[in-house]
């Protein structure tokens, strides 16, 4: 029999691999659980509110394209943690948690749970993940619910001013109109302009969507912010064009198309005008961007 080399055992398989592997994860579920426990009420309370609020309904769309967008862009090549700062911003999530919980703020807890959302991605991939994920983030903050306060404070003034532009529509069409406050009182009918009415549910999804085009399509931070700010007096335009043609149809061919389905149609229809003039803009911004000299480099 050939001699050779003697046949080494191979070496034996350690008993602590697998208690090494389940200690290593234990921290991270331990983190996962004390997030679910800390902010359960911010996120059942968003949710509550995406699913039967409807100027609050937007979010269920936004928050999905927002984790494709983010999914889309990727990590940052070589991404390196910030722990400091990223806990510093968990810590300051938590304080704002505790006392959101203590006022029964709910628009500060659910501000909170943005905050240590983005304290874990710059704990975990520093901030340079964050202003890669601008847009993402952004949608993210647009599909949280506003504070009950401040969706009453800003429906009242888009009310009068949307009356206003309506009544004046009608007069110039020679429509006997008179107006008192959010009410417009035409001979036999008066048409109310509600809080529903005041067109702010439209501004937030022209808003969003504003960001949503600007961020994919432009590409310069002037440009988004033109088309974002151009959103806000589109949707005041296109409310009040939307009183006018209710007012006008009410006078001169039937009190019912003020009401029920007709109605409803004409702010769909509104809508999809408001995203038509959108993407106008977007498409002319997109011929400034390209009418504007680049700089010229140095010669080396």
């Amino acid at each position: 029999m050939a001699g050779g080399e003697p046949e080494t055992a191979p070496p034996p398989r350690s008993n602590l691999s697998p208690l090494r592997s389940v200690a290593s994860i234990l921290p991270w579920l331990a983190a996962g659980a004390a997030f679910l426990v800390l902010f359960a009420a911010p996120i059942e309370d968003t949710v509550r509110l995406w699913l039967t609020d409807a100027d609050a309904s937007h979010g269920l769309l936004l928050v999905p394209v927002a984790v494709v967008l983010a999914w889309r862009r990727g990590l940052v090549p070589a991404g390196r943690e910030q722990p400091l700062i990223g806990l510093a911003m968990l810590a300051a999530a938590v304080l704002l948690r505790y006392v959101g919980g203590l006022a029964t703020e709910r628009f500060a807890m659910r501000l909170s749970l943005l905050l240590a959302i983005l304290g874990l991605i710059v704990f975990l991939r520093g901030s340079r993940q964050v202003v890669r994920w601008w847009l993402p983030a952004s949608l993210v903050l647009l599909a949280m619910p506003l504070p009950e306060i401040l969706l009453g404070t800003l429906a009242l003034p888009l009310q009068l001013q949307a009356s206003r532009l309506g009544a004046w529509l009608l007069e110039t069409r020679d429509v006997p109109v008179r107006l008192a406050g959010n009410v417009i009182q035409l001979p036999g009918h008066r048409l109310f302009v509600t809080e529903a009415c005041s067109g702010l549910r439209s501004m937030s999804a022209l808003l969003a969507v504003g960001l949503l085009i600007g961020g994919l399509w432009l590409k310069s931070s002037w440009a988004r912010c033109a088309l974002v700010v151009a959103a806000l007096p589109v949707a005041v335009l296109l409310n009040g064009i939307r009183i006018f043609l209710t007012g006008f149809a009410v006078f001169y061919v039937d009190p019912a198309l003020g009401e029920g389905l007709m109605h409803y149609s004409e702010g769909v229809a509104m809508f999809v005008v408001a995203l038509g003039v959108l993407g106008g803009l977007a498409c002319l911004l997109t011929l400034m961007e390209g009418s504007r000299p680049q700089p010229v480099p140095l010669p080396s």
